[in-house]
This record gives C-alpha cells, structure tokens and sequence, in this order.
C-alpha cells in the first residue's frame, strides 16, 4: 500500500518560511496543512495569516488552509476568503489542547458539542462548494466523545477526518490512544487519517501495522524534532544520508535568515528558534546540553558560535 505522508499544522512552526525551505531541504511530506486562522468574531484576517496563504509564497507545495472557529458566520467568512485565493479544501480545527482555546468552546473543547458542529457544517455544504476536511482529538475530556459526533459527520460529504489519537486534557503528555483510535476506524465512515507519536520509522511502521486500513498519516512535532524522518518513511530506510549536518545546517540557516528579516530585533528571533532547538535538539546526541547551549546564547553572534559549535560535535 502506497503511503501519503502530511504535515500537522503546528502554530508557530509550520508557516510558508519553514514549509518552504522543508521541502526544499528534506522533502517527503505530500501535503502540508497550514496554522489555523483565528478571527475571534473581528471579521479580519490577521496580515500574518494573509502571508502566510498567498499563492506567491506557496509555490511548489500542496498547502491546505485551516480554521479555528465555534461560530458559522467565522466559517463561511473564512470559506469565502480562502476560496478567492484559488483554494478549494478547508481543514476545520477541532484538535487544539490548550486550555486558551478549550475553555472557549473551540478546538477540541468543541468535540462535546455535536449540535453546534453540525450546524456549521450545515451551512457550510448549503451555503458554499467549499471541501471541508477535519482535524480532530477524540475528544477533550475522555477519548468517546468524538463517537457521539460521528453520525453528525457521516451526514456530510467530508474529505477526510484526520485524528491524534490523545484527548485534549493529556495535551501531549502521556501515551496515544490506539484501542480508542481503532474505535473510530470502526464507527465511521469517513476516511481517517492517524496523527500521534510517529517520531522514527520503527513507529511509523508500528502504526502502519496496528492500522492496515490506515494510508495516511501526519507528522506533527516529529517532522520538527527529526527532519528527515519523512523522506525516510518513504524510502522505508533508518539510514541517514552521509551529508546529514550539511544539510541540517543549509536548512537552518534558510529558516534563520527569512525570520530574522521578518521579525524586529534580537529577542523574538532568539525566541522564534529557541522554539524549533526545544524540539531540533531531540536529534542531536545530547538534547539536553543541546539545547541548554542556545538558551544561554544572548546576542545573534553568539548564536551563530553556538549553532555552529553544536553541528562540529555532531560530524
């Protein structure tokens, strides 16, 4: 069985700068979802939400918007929008775990709520010809809740429902859930896709196995921590290629240079990487002193050393 391989949207993370220089670099991933679009009833779609979309700044990837939203007029507004940027699928959010967000009724604090999300499906397969795709936990407080929502879904012609197999409230701690996942391969018919764990190639391979049924399936901070798993998934290989720093050097510095021209000072391009060596580290030999190294860096040219220093140790 051939296997499709997607990035999980993962805010903060997967924007056009790093989508576009991933695929460039690593490649292996077939379609990338893009971070949510959150309106927050203002009607306004944020600039960096605008960039981010632009066909201009997408060229060579399949990219999927997605959205954030409890209410039907956000939907549609969001629908119409990403429809005049020649986009034709739209990924609903019902997944996020934070409590910033759940306690707002949205993410996967929405899952317990099947009448309000068949109302917004509603309207949007009666009131537009956009493709809504699903991006889901099982739900917030305990892993049936999204069985209660399942018959609500099956009435709607949704392209896929992709499901990290956690509830919200583990957030990312603890195991996946894959007794509860199987239930959902067996109470639905909708085309799932497994998302949760696949941090190596022996993973993925566990999951394709525990899941014959199973052809898709996202990658979300794994893809961060171990760039080049993807394209090893596809290759179905554990080897690295013999240029492995080389590469992950050209990458990061891609990335480093389009943030530091896109943010404003030191500190929040410091911060911005700080967040990918939190899970960059992980490949490295000593995550720990890894990491540590660049959170005591206090200026760029200090980075620059501890970067540099750090993928000497690695060759």
């Amino acid at each position: 069985m051939s296997v499709t391989l997607l990035s999980s949207p993962l805010q903060g993370f997967t924007d056009f700068r790093f989508r576009n220089a991933f695929n460039k670099y690593f490649g292996g991933i077939d379609t990338f979802y893009a971070p949510y679009i959150r309106l927050d009833g203002k009607m306004v779609i944020k600039s960096s939400y605008q960039r981010d979309l632009l066909p201009e700044n997408n060229t060579t990837l399949e990219v999927i918007p997605q959205v954030m939203t409890n209410d039907a007029d956000e939907f549609l507004f969001v629908i119409k929008y990403i429809r005049e940027l020649g986009y034709k699928e739209l990924n609903w959010n019902l997944g996020c775990p934070y409590p910033m967000v759940t306690k707002q009724g949205m993410g996967s604090g929405l899952i317990c709520n099947p009448q309000k999300i068949n109302h917004i499906l509603n309207r949007a397969h009666n009131e537009t010809d956009v493709i809504v795709s699903m991006k889901m936990r099982m739900g917030y407080e305990n892993p049936d809740e999204i069985l209660e929502v399942f018959p609500i879904l099956d009435k709607y012609p949704l392209k896929n429902i992709a499901i990290h197999a956690r509830i919200g409230k583990q957030l990312y701690k603890g195991p996946v859930n894959l007794e509860a996942f199987q239930r959902c391969v067996n109470n639905t018919k909708h085309k799932l896709y497994y998302n949760g764990d696949i941090t190596t190639v022996a993973k993925f391979k566990d999951m394709q196995n525990r899941f014959p049924s199973i052809d898709h399936f996202m990658i979300g901070r794994g893809l961060i921590a171990d760039p080049f798993l993807p394209n090893m998934i596809k290759n179905n290989t554990t080897e690295y290629p013999a240029n492995r720093w080389k590469i992950f050097s050209a990458f990061h510095d891609t990335i480093y240079q389009e943030y530091d021209a896109a943010l404003s000072g030191p500190t929040p391009i410091k911060m911005k990487m700080l967040g990918f060596w939190e899970y960059f580290s992980q490949s490295f030999s000593n995550p720990q002193k890894t990491y540590k190294k660049i959170k005591k860096v206090s200026n760029p040219r200090a980075y620059t050393q501890a970067v540099a220093e750090i993928l000497n140790n690695e060759k």
